[in-house]
C-alpha cells in the first residue's frame, strides 16, 4: 500500500501515540524514552523526531488537537441551539476519559490548564477587569477538571454541572 506523506505522518501520529498511552497505563512518563516508544510503536525514530520534540510533545499536541476538534465542533453549532458551553466542555473530557486519567496520571494536567488559559483569548488589549474575569473563569473551569481527572472522572459532564450547581444553592 502506497502512502502520500500526509498519511504516512498521520499513520506515524497514531502509533506513537497508542504506543505511549498504553505504555503510560504502567510506566512512568519520565522512564518513556524514544527507543522504546518507537518500538512498541513500530516507526522509526527519525519518524519520531520529524513530529514531535519530545515524549511530552506527543501529549501536547494530542491533547491540542482533541480540544481543537471539539472547539470547532461546538462553534459549528449555531448559537441559539448550542448547549451550556461548560457542560459541553467537560462531556468532551469524558468522552476522551482515558487520555485524560493518564495526562493527569503522568502529572501533566497543566498541559489542560494551558489550553484552557488559551482558549479564553486573554488580550493584552482586554481592559483589566475583563482580562481577570476571563482568566479566573479559566482557572475555575481548570480547577473542576482537575479535581474530576484526580478523582478518576466519574461523573458525566452533564452530572458534574448539575452537583456544582446544587452545591452553589446550599
Amino acid at each position: 500500500m502506497n502512502m502520500n506523506n500526509q498519511e504516512k505522518n498521520s499513520y506515524v501520529r497514531e502509533h506513537i501515540l497508542d504506543a505511549l498511552l498504553d505504555m503510560l497505563e504502567d510506566t512512568e512518563i519520565t522512564s518513556v524514552v524514544v527507543s522504546n516508544l518507537v518500538r512498541k510503536a513500530g516507526v522509526g525514530r527519525a519518524s519520531f523526531y520529524r513530529n514531535y520534540t519530545s515524549v511530552q510533545d506527543v501529549l501536547i499536541q494530542e491533547e491540542r488537537r482533541l480540544f481543537s476538534e471539539w472547539h470547532h465542533a461546538y462553534n459549528q453549532i449555531p448559537e441559539s441551539e448550542r448547549p451550556d458551553f461548560t457542560e459541553n466542555l467537560l462531556n468532551f473530557y469524558k468522552s476522551n476519559q482515558r487520555f485524560y486519567l493518564l495526562l493527569y496520571k503522568a502529572g501533566l494536567s497543566s498541559i489542560v490548564r494551558d489550553t484552557i488559559l488559551s482558549s479564553m483569548d486573554i488580550l493584552e488589549s482586554d481592559s483589566n477587569p475583563v482580562a481577570y474575569l476571563k482568566a479566573s473563569i479559566a482557572y475555575m473551569i481548570y480547577g473542576w477538571v482537575d479535581e474530576w481527572m484526580k478523582r478518576g472522572m466519574q461523573e458525566s459532564g452533564t452530572e458534574l454541572v448539575q452537583m456544582i450547581a446544587a452545591s452553589q444553592k446550599k
